[in-house]
This record gives structure tokens, sequence and C-alpha cells, in this order.
């Protein structure tokens, strides 16, 4: 039976009634200090459930060490798990699925949001390019970061599974695992970052063996079932990319698939790097066609998709839901929509990043907008 957008889904224990998701989305409006989620994040999510819906909520870091911009919302605090108990419970309330994203950022942090005003860690002492946001949301260079000493990496992986009791505790539904984009565990995953000689450097193996440790410690927290992991296997975002990605990703999906995971997250690389600027990176591979074979359980796609190209990927099999980003900052009830073909509100990018109310919580639904 072929599937459309709408058809029902089970992912791990829960079964959605679309395959419409909230991708995790990096917003920068926890309270300071803290980096706290307040009402205002509650009111955010609630205003994107729906019934049967699930929403991968921001990227949280596990640990002072891993934020890499300022009022990013942490999971390593009482006060966190606080804050994040009124998100869940708006979701909740409105019988949405939500699910919290675990994040290092590694190298791609500045002193300024470390403690005691410390250099950010790495795989290896391989500098990115680029600028980093600091503290006071102003831009400077990044740092060259320092490399993790091997007998520090296991003080890493509890703090992944850590994160993980504390989302329970936040009442998340089940978490997922960032190893994209060029953060930490990608940073490991990846030639040009990793230029270690221990047990986690060198070949494929090696290199897999920090994401494959992680996601069995949160296994262990949480229960397979309620653990997904983000790749993107093509992205250069965030100055990543590996030269030859085929074999290294191909080894880590079918090491994951033995673990029998909630979803595999692929973002497609047509997208990379669309959170600082409009992007569609022609003539590249389709992530998901690429590792379909490899992964039998539930995919998930993102970028970039509009709502054809999101339905025909869902009905021939290639992924099983689709993970919407920007649209969903400026249409909350983008399922909504995307059911009835209505149309869809533009986004602001100037509003994106910080700040209050404005582009975050004021877009309006399309029963309001006709109000």
């Amino acid at each position: 039976m072929t599937q459309s957008l709408f058809s029902p889904l089970r992912i791990g224990p829960y079964e959605l009634a679309h395959r419409v998701v909230m991708a995790p989305l990096t917003r920068m409006r926890a309270a300071r200090p803290g980096n706290v989620p307040r009402p205002l994040n509650a009111e955010y999510y609630a205003q994107r459930a729906t019934k049967g819906g699930l929403i991968i909520a921001e990227a949280s870091q596990i640990m002072p060490e891993g934020q890499g911009s300022p009022a990013t919302p942490g999971i390593h605090s009482q006060e966190q798990v606080e804050g994040w108990k009124a998100v869940t419970e708006a979701v909740h309330a409105k019988g949405g699925v939500i699910f919290l994203q675990l994040w290092h950022v590694g190298r791609l942090s500045h002193p300024s949001h470390q403690p005691n005003g410390g250099l950010p860690v790495s795989a290896s002492a391989v500098k990115p390019a680029g600028q980093a946001l600091t503290a006071d949301f102003t831009r400077q260079d990044f740092v060259a970061p320092r490399a993790l000493e091997t007998n520090e990496i296991p003080a890493i992986v509890e703090a992944y599974a850590e994160a993980a009791r504390n989302a329970k505790a936040a009442g998340f539904d089940g978490i997922e695992i960032h190893s994209a984009n060029g953060y930490l565990l990608e940073q490991f995953l990846q030639t040009r970052t990793n230029q270690r000689t221990d047990r986690y450097g060198g070949s494929i193996e090696n290199r897999c063996r920090l994401p494959l440790e992680v996601t069995r410690a949160v296994v262990d927290v949480l229960g397979a079932d309620k653990v997904g992991i983000r790749l993107s296997p093509f992205g250069v975002a965030n100055d990543s990319g590996e030269a030859d990605p085929g074999p290294l990703y191909t080894h880590l999906i079918k090491e994951l698939a033995k673990l029998d995971l909630a979803f595999l997250h692929l973002v497609e690389p047509r997208a990379s790097g669309t959170g600082q600027a409009e992007v569609d990176h022609q003539n590249v591979p389709m992530a998901s066609e690429l590792y379909r074979p490899f992964w039998p359980g539930v995919l998930i796609a993102a970028g970039n998709y509009k709502a054809d190209a999101a339905e025909a990927t869902v009905a021939s099999g290639q992924a099983d839901a689709i993970a919407f980003g920007r649209l969903f900052i400026s249409n909350p009830d983008l399922p909504e929509r995307l059911r009835r073909g209505a149309p869809l509100t533009p986004y602001n990018r100037a509003t994106f990043y910080g700040g209050d109310e404005a582009g975050y919580t004021d877009y309006p639904t399309l029963d309001e907008a006709a109000a």
C-alpha cells in the first residue's frame, strides 16, 4: 500500500497520525544566565504541536563545554530540566510527541561560552574556518580547539547518558543524538577533523567508535525505541565534509542498524548550511536514497523539502517521514496547511536567532489569519 505524508506511522512505541516532522531548530531564546527554557519557549512548541505529530526539539548542550552559541538551552542542570518540563507538558497537552536533540558542538564554540574561558574541545586541534557567535552575540573568528585526551572521552559519553536521563526527567518521549552538521560527533567521524592516532582515530571503525559508544550509552538509559540519531553524510555545514563519505557512512549506518533505534534522520546535502543562508546545492547525492538499503527501520529525511517532493519521497519509500525546519518557523500549523494545500507564510531570516516573540510566536495559523 502506498504511503502518504498523512498516513499513520509508528516510531518506537508511538503511533504518529502523520509524517510531517518538526526538525530541530536552534533559535537562541533560552533565559540567561543558565540557558534555561522559559514560558515563551513552551508557547512556541505548543503552537506547533499536533495530535500524533512528532517534534524534535532544538539542539541542547549536554554539558557547559558543549555550548557554541548564546542563549541555546541546555539539558545538564536541574533548572534546565524544570524549564523543559513546561515545554513537554504543553506539547503533550496538544497530543504531540516530542524528542530532544542532544548536542555538543565541539570545536564550533568560542572561549566566551566555555567555563573559565577555556578552549573548545574536538577530536583534534584543527581550527574551523569562519566565525563564532560569541556570548554577547558578536562575531569573532573561531579559535583552534584542543584535542580531547583519550582518558577524557568516557566523561563525554557519560555526559550524553546523563543528558538522556535529564531529558526523561523533563518529560521528553525520547531523544535524538546530533551527529551531523560539523559538531563534535561528526568531528570524530571525519578525517579533516580527526587526526588522532589512538583507538578513536585512523580507521573508519575507530572514527565511528565515539558516536557508537554514545548511542549505546543513551540506549542503555532510554531503550533503543526512544533513541534516534541525525547524520549529514554529504553535508558541508560548519566547515565539515568528508572527501569520500560513502564507506564511512555505510559502515556507521550498518552498525547503527544493529541497535534497532527509533529512527535515522538524514540531512540531505542540498540543504547543507541553510541555518546561515539560503542554499540549494544542485547535482548532489540524495542521502536518503543512497542509505535506505542499509537502514531497515524508520528513516526521516530533511532538507529543502517542499510539499510535492515530500509527498513523492514518502510514496516511493525512500523515506518514511519528512522533517521541515524553516517552514515550521513561519507556519505553526504546517501539517494542516500541507494537508489542505494552503499557502505558506514566508519566514523572516532576520528573526531566526535571538530576540523574543517577533518571528517566534507571532506567526498566525490559517484560522487566525482568516479571522
